[in-house]
C-alpha cells in the first residue's frame, strides 16, 4: 500500500489535520475549529516521518490515541508566571475547598465513627482505627501515582475516578454490618477515592498562584474543618432517628452534591508534562526536601491520634456522655478554620511558610504532652480546641510549604505525590500503635500521649534542620 492511500484509509483526515494544528500551534482554523478548553489528539503513529508509515498502527498506537482523547489539551503557549487572582483562580479554591470537604473533612470526622464502631462491633480500639488509618494512608500514598497522571495532563478522568469511588463507597458503608466490610468499603475504597482526587486538587491548586499561594491553599484546606463540622453533626442528629444505614446515605448524597460541580468546573492550567519518571529520586538528594519528608513524617505519626480518640478518651476516662464526644471532635475540626486561614496568610505577608510551620508544629507537640493532665471536662474543651488550633496550622501549611520547595510547576505533581507517600506510612501506623498503647495500658492513654507528642516534637527538630540547610541559622524569608 502506497503512503497517499495509507492516510486516506487508516488516518482520519480531521484527525490529521487537529494533529497538525496542535503540534505548529499557530493555526487560527484551530481555534475557530476547536474552542474548547479540552481537545483529542493523535497517538504516537502521526509522529512519524510520512516514510515511515508502511505498517498497520500497533496496539500501542490504538492505546495512545485512546489516552489522549481523555488527556487536557497541551498547549505550546508561553502561559506566564500564575494570574495569582481573578474569577478562574478562585473559582479553583472553591472547588477545591469542597474536595478538601469531602476527603480530609471525613476523615477528620473519623472519632465519631471511632467510638461508634467500638461501641457496636465489639472490637478494640485498635482494631477500629485501623480503617480510618488505611484511609489516610492510601489518600497520601496514592498522591504519588494521582500527582504524576496531574502532571501527564489526566487530571480531570483522575478527579472523576476517584469522585465515582468515593460516593459509591460511601453508600456500600451503608451496608456494611461486619467488620471486614467497614475495612473494604470505608478504609480501602474511600482512601482510593480520596487519594485520586486530593494531591491533584493541591497540585492544580498551586500552579494558580504565587504570592497568595498561602492563602490560596489555606482557603481550600479549611474545607477538612467544614467537613468535620458537617459530617460529625449529621451523624449526631440522624443516627439516633433514622438508624446508621440512612445516616450514611445521607452522608453519600451530600458527597454527591458537593462533588459533582468539581467533575465540571476544574480547569488544569499548566500544559502536560508527558516524559519523566513516576518518582524523581533526584528531588532526595536536595537535602532541605529530604530533611521535610522526614520531619512531616514524624509529624503525621502522632498528628491524627487525638482526632481518633478524643471521643473514647472523654467517654472512658472523663465519663461524658457519646453525643458530648461528637462536640468536642465538632470543637476540634471548628477552631481549625481558624487555623488554616490565619497562618497561611501570615506566611503570605511576612514570614513564608516554613517559618511558620515549625512553631506551630512545636506548639502542636506541646499541646499534646499537656493532653496527658486532663482530668476534667473543663480541660478536655481548652484541649480540643488549643489542639485543634495548632494542629490545622500544621496540615495548612504543609502542602504550601511542598509547593514552595518545587520550582517548576510542571513536576509539582510527582513532587508533592513523593513526600505524601513518605507521610503515608506514618499515617497509617501511628493510630493503630496508640491504640495499642492503650491497651497495653491498662485503658488508659499516657502512653499514647507521650508517643504523640514525641514524635510531633521529633518532627520540628528535623524541619528546622531543613530550613537551616535551605537558608541558614539567619534570618530570612522561607
Amino acid at each position: 500500500m502506497d503512503n497517499e492511500k495509507y492516510h486516506q484509509n487508516v488516518i482520519n483526515p480531521r484527525s490529521l489535520d487537529t494533529h497538525s494544528c496542535h503540534s505548529c500551534h499557530s493555526s487560527n482554523s484551530f481555534h475557530q475549529d476547536h474552542p474548547s478548553d479540552e481537545e483529542s489528539t493523535i497517538g504516537d503513529v502521526t509522529h512519524r516521518d510520512p516514510n515511515t508509515l508502511t505498517q498497520v498502527p500497533t496496539n500501542t498506537s490504538i492505546a495512545a490515541r485512546t489516552l489522549s482523547a481523555v488527556r487536557t489539551r497541551e498547549s505550546g503557549k508561553d502561559l506566564g508566571p500564575p494570574p495569582d487572582g481573578g474569577f478562574q483562580a478562585w473559582l479553583q479554591v472553591a472547588l477545591g475547598h469542597m474536595i478538601i470537604f469531602n476527603t480530609w473533612g471525613y476523615i477528620n470526622s473519623f472519632g465519631v465513627f471511632q467510638t461508634y464502631y467500638t461501641s457496636t462491633l465489639g472490637r478494640s480500639p485498635s482494631d477500629i482505627s485501623w480503617v480510618g488509618s488505611i484511609q489516610i494512608f492510601l489518600l497520601f500514598f496514592i498522591g504519588t501515582f494521582s500527582g504524576r497522571a496531574t502532571d501527564a495532563g489526566y487530571f480531570r478522568i483522575t478527579l472523576t475516578i476517584g469522585a465515582t469511588l468515593e460516593v459509591f463507597c460511601i453508600f456500600m458503608t451503608s451496608l456494611c454490618t461486619e467488620y471486614w466490610q467497614l475495612f473494604l468499603a470505608q478504609g480501602l475504597g474511600q482512601g482510593i477515592g480520596c487519594g485520586l482526587m486530593f494531591c491533584p486538587t493541591l497540585a492544580l491548586i498551586s500552579t494558580y498562584f504565587d504570592k497568595r499561594r498561602g492563602i490560596a491553599i489555606g482557603l481550600t484546606a479549611s474545607g477538612s474543618a467544614t467537613g468535620g463540622l458537617v459530617f460529625p453533626a449529621v451523624v449526631l442528629r440522624l443516627l439516633p432517628q433514622i438508624g446508621y444505614g440512612w445516616t450514611m446515605r445521607i452522608l453519600g448524597f451530600i458527597s454527591l452534591a458537593t462533588l459533582i460541580p468539581c467533575v465540571i468546573f476544574f480547569k488544569q492550567r499548566i500544559p502536560p508534562r508527558m516524559s519523566g519518571p513516576l518518582v524523581e529520586w533526584a528531588a532526595f538528594k536536595e537535602l532541605p526536601y529530604l530533611l521535610f519528608a522526614i520531619g512531616m513524617f514524624l509529624n503525621f505519626w502522632g498528628l491524627y491520634i487525638a482526632f481518633f480518640y478524643i471521643g473514647s478518651f472523654s467517654t472512658n476516662i472523663i465519663g461524658a456522655s457519646e453525643n458530648t464526644s461528637v462536640y468536642l471532635l465538632m470543637v476540634m475540626n471548628g477552631v481549625g478554620i481558624i487555623g488554616r486561614l490565619v497562618p497561611n496568610l501570615m506566611a503570605d505577608q511576612y514570614t513564608g511558610p516554613l517559618n511558620l510551620l515549625i512553631p506551630f508544629s512545636f506548639s502542636t507537640a506541646l499541646v499534646a504532652y499537656c493532653w496527658a493532665d486532663v482530668k476534667s471536662m473543663h480541660g478536655l474543651w481548652a484541649f480540643a480546641a488549643c489542639y485543634g488550633l495548632c494542629a490545622a496550622g500544621i496540615q495548612s501549611l504543609f502542602p504550601v510549604t511542598l509547593s514552595s520547595l518545587t520550582t517548576d510547576l510542571k513536576k509539582t505533581g510527582v513532587r508533592m505525590g513523593m513526600v505524601l507517600s513518605v507521610v503515608a506510612v506514618a499515617a497509617l501506623i501511628g493510630s493503630p500503635i496508640a491504640g495499642a498503647l492503650v491497651s497495653s495500658d491498662g485503658g488508659q492513654y499516657l502512653y499514647a500521649q507521650m508517643f504523640m507528642g514525641s514524635a510531633i516534637i521529633a518532627g520540628t527538630l528535623t524541619l528546622i534542620g531543613a530550613r537551616v540547610c535551605k537558608v541558614g541559622a539567619g534570618i530570612a524569608r522561607v
